[in-house]
């Protein structure tokens, strides 16, 4: 159990490095389905470490993380119907 929290940690890690460095140099928009899908995957998955690690400040700040791009993919999602 604990090497697969590891590695779910280090995916959630990846993900949210990768969309933001993506984002950072223009190659990934940040009104993007894909860049919405790696900051929600990315922090849920950083939720179930630090939860597992009992590191309750990161779990705080991955919670508020994907709570605001919940909403944003919604939004999107609507967008994209019209």
């Amino acid at each position: 159990m604990e090497t697969l929290i590891e590695i779910l940690g280090w995916i959630g890690s990846f993900e949210v490095i990768i969309a933001y460095g993506l984002n950072s140099y223009q190659r990934l928009r940040s009104d993007t389905f894909l860049f919405y899908f790696l900051n929600i995957t990315g922090g849920l998955l950083l939720i179930i470490y630090s939860i597992y690690k009992g590191a309750f400040a990161n779990t705080f700040i991955n919670v508020v993380w994907v709570i605001i791009a919940i909403p944003a993919v919604i939004k999107l999602l609507r967008k994209s119907k019209r």
